[in-house]
């Protein structure tokens, strides 16, 4: 039988870090793999006379997930925040494995005609549903978990998590395209990603199902039904809505160098798909190292120091960085720009995402994370590859991206002085694993 998470040392603490960031790995290598093989899978299952029109409803059908987060959010948020972190992340691993089992096996337009396309739709509503709070039920819990005064290393690979699943499926991707030729990937070599993720759900289920409620969650003698978990959250929109423009730089920025990357490389720089999928893995490293890396610090310094200096960054150096990449496009260049960016993404997530589990209120920390966090992705960082392409088509420039990623700097910056300006006893007691937290205190060092 497993130890309980607080107690765990060394290995065993790591072994559980692991096993809770798995959902997080499943959702983003089905989510990276959708978003790449969106050509292919337009073919399959929206057959139009204009390829053009075939692959907005793709991406029509791949945005419906982002519509139904913050939904999944309210409403899964204030299950866990009901239940209990581990109940809450088995439910929302079931939800997102039904999603991706049945992207990965539902027949073709041409087999099963209008029923296709709409079981794919269905398969992006439960994934979206899902997703929308297992990225705060995982946050969460790895908060909760952590030792005194290392939240923000141990939270860090909630986002990490994600970069190892970009990494592998950009691998996936690089052999698909080598072994394979393009009528193979059109007729069948793209459902082999999602099938691999079908075959990881039963592994998954296994490791999860270990895990061990947190004592955060235990010593709280309170646990308010749904109703109040919502009405909670009606009360402190203001900090949600903070929350999710903090977010908004997060979440502008990871879709940019990672899900946009492919389309910009081949399309705007007109490198090769290799170039860019080599690109995307360098990213995905980058920002595996500078995730944790920045967590730890921000135990260090404080949150606020790292936050303001990297959207500031972000603000000033977004727009510059493109104009240079569309001017000398290269492969080095594209690597040199997004490797910049990945700097500026690693540092600022690093200490944004333990920070809003810091500033939600104890009793509706999931629910209020997911929901902050869900609303962002599905008003700025989903939107990203459209906004990206709308802007290069309206200004005729090609580094305009670089405006959009601006502006979520300028998000970031504007919630972190807004949130950290505020007197440290009017914010909610910052997470802890001990079993008993007295009075509140500063969220971080500020």
């Amino acid at each position: 039988m497993a130890s309980h998470p607080d107690h765990d040392q060394g290995g065993s603490r790591a072994s559980t870090v692991l096993r809770v960031t798995s959902g997080n790995f499943l959702e983003m290598f089905d989510f990276f793999a959708f978003g790449f093989y969106a050509t292919y899978i337009a073919k399959a299952f929206f057959p139009s006379e204009s390829d053009v029109a075939a692959l907005m409803l793709t991406f029509m059908t791949f945005g419906a997930g982002f519509l139904m987060r913050p939904l999944g959010a309210v409403l899964l948020g204030a299950y866990v925040d009901r239940v209990g972190r581990r109940k809450g992340l088995i439910v929302t691993l079931s939800i997102m494995a039904a999603g991706t089992i049945l992207i990965a096996l539902v027949p073709d337009y041409a087999s099963i005609g209008l029923a296709a396309p709409v079981l794919v739709l269905i398969g992006r509503l439960l994934q979206g549903f899902s997703a929308g709070v297992e990225l705060g039920g995982v946050s969460v819990y790895l908060a909760e978990l952590a030792p005194p005064g290392r939240q923000g290393f141990y939270v860090a690979w909630q986002s990490g998590s994600q970069q190892v699943a970009i990494m592998a499926a950009a691998t996936i991707g690089y052999a698909l395209n080598r072994l394979l030729m393009p009528a193979e990937m059109g007729a069948w070599g793209w459902r082999i990603p999602f099938l691999i993720g079908c075959l990881l759900v039963p592994f998954l289920f296994y490791i999860r199902r270990s895990l061990q409620e947190t004592s955060a969650f235990r010593a709280r003698k309170v646990h308010p039904p749904v109703g109040a978990v919502l009405r909670t959250l009606a009360r402190n929109w203001r900090i949600v809505g903070l929350g999710m423009l903090m977010v908004a730089m997060t979440t502008i920025a990871f879709y940019a160098i990672t899900v946009y990357t492919p389309t910009f490389g081949k399309n705007v720089l007109r490198l090769s798909d290799t170039d860019s999928l080599i690109v995307t893995f360098c990213v995905a490293v980058s920002n595996l190292f500078w995730l944790p890396v920045m967590g730890a610090l921000s135990d260090r310094i404080g949150r606020r120091p790292i936050l303001l200096l990297f959207s500031g960054l972000t603000l000033v150096t977004a727009y510059p960085a493109l104009a240079w990449l569309v001017a000398h496009p290269s492969f080095e260049t594209m690597l040199a720009v997004l490797l910049w960016l990945s700097f500026l993404y690693g540092g600022y997530n690093g200490a944004m995402v333990v920070a809003l589990t810091e500033i939600v209120p104890p009793e509706v920390r999931t629910a209020g994370f997911s929901l902050a966090y869900s609303l962002a992705t599905a008003l700025f960082g989903g939107m990203t590859p459209l906004i990206a392409t709308w802007l290069i088509a309206e200004t005729g420039n090609k580094a305009a991206p670089g405006l959009w990623l601006a502006l979520g700097g300028a998000c970031g910056l504007l919630a972190t002085l807004i949130i950290y300006r505020r007197r440290a006893s009017d914010l909610p007691a910052p997470v802890t694993s001990a079993p008993f937290v007295s009075a509140p205190v500063t969220p971080a060092r500020t």
